[in-house]
């Protein structure tokens, strides 16, 4: 039975990845259940952390497989510190250990892997710190697959210092509040991702997004995808399930983007028209046929129009 079990699995994965036909640039994933898990196998915390560890080795491959240019984990989060200290200090020692052995691994160099940190890394113990800055300057080089670790992170605590610092300039230097805009925030946002998260994924069972990169992820309204198994527990094919996800939200924005954008041509005057015209064209494949046909019937467009690249 468990080799009929392992083969259904099998043959599962592989139609999930023939199904898989657009990939998310960015994926963000909340690695939860590293303690429950080793709880309900009687282990200690730290033995969790550690099977959650070789998880996060298997994610690493699968978004290279996928042609996923950036990951962030949210690895530590400011709130963890109100954690038993011992249980702090095992994991700590876990970060040093894996941000060193993945900075001189062969295929981090092979395949062009760049390793951050994000966050207050100043509140983390000498020692991790050597270990990201040992992690930060080994990978300096290449940017293939960017691997964000969130440490010491918090979502509110990094728009807050955004925040005070636009506003220290704004008293000190005289900056014009009316010229604040997206580029000013982002300048003074931890640095680390360099793209907004198109998918976020959350393992362990809880349906919350937890504080985690609420401007990269929310404010690009960035799918989002919950499941059952815990960490450690975490399969390839939870994580094309979670891919499929992305493309059903990206199928719908597009279905909505060419909805609104029809109802404007409809709604405006002859004058105003153009650009929603050339948003027609860009998301009218998106659309059903029957919606596709009268869209072309009342913007007089060539059905055979070629859409341009998104």
């Amino acid at each position: 039975m468990e080799r009929v079990r392992q083969w259904a699995r099998g043959a599962y994965e592989r139609l999930l990845e023939w199904e898989v036909s657009g990939t998310p640039s960015h994926v963000a994933v909340i690695q939860d259940g590293n303690r429950r898990y080793a709880r309900n196998r009687g282990d200690d915390a730290t033995d969790g952390h550690r099977a959650g560890a070789e998880t996060t080795e298997q994610v690493l491959e699968w978004c290279q497989e996928l042609g996923v240019e950036e990951l962030t984990l949210y690895t530590f989060s400011t709130e963890n510190f109100d954690r038993p200290e011992e249980e702090n200090e095992a994991l700590f020692d876990l970060l040093c250990e894996k941000l060193r052995e993945f900075a001189d691994a062969d295929r981090v160099h092979d395949s062009g892997v760049r390793i951050r940190a994000i966050g207050e890394t100043q509140q983390l113990p000498e020692r991790v710190r050597k270990a990201v800055d040992y992690a930060e300057r080994r990978t300096a080089g290449y940017d293939t697959l960017n691997l964000n670790i969130a440490l010491a992170y918090g979502g509110r605590a990094e728009l807050l210092s955004a925040a005070r610092d636009v506003a220290r300039e704004v008293e000190r230097d005289g900056l014009d509040p009316d010229e604040i805009d997206v580029a000013t925030v982002e300048r003074r946002l931890y640095e680390g991702p360099s793209r907004d998260v198109d998918l976020i994924v959350r393992t362990g069972g809880d349906e919350r997004t937890s504080n985690f990169l609420p401007w990269h992820a929310n404010g690009n309204e960035a799918a989002v995808y919950f499941c059952t198994p815990y960490w450690p527990e975490f399969r390839k094919v939870d994580f094309l399930r979670s891919i499929r996800t992305y493309e059903h939200r990206e199928e719908s924005w597009r279905k909505t983007r060419a909805r609104r954008a029809l109802a404007l041509v409809r709604a405006l005057g002859e004058a105003e028209v153009s650009e929603a015209r050339r948003v027609l064209q860009r998301f009218k494949g998106a659309l059903p046929s029957a919606e596709r046909e009268a869209l072309e019937a009342e913007t007089d467009t060539d059905p055979e129009l070629e859409q341009p690249a998104d």
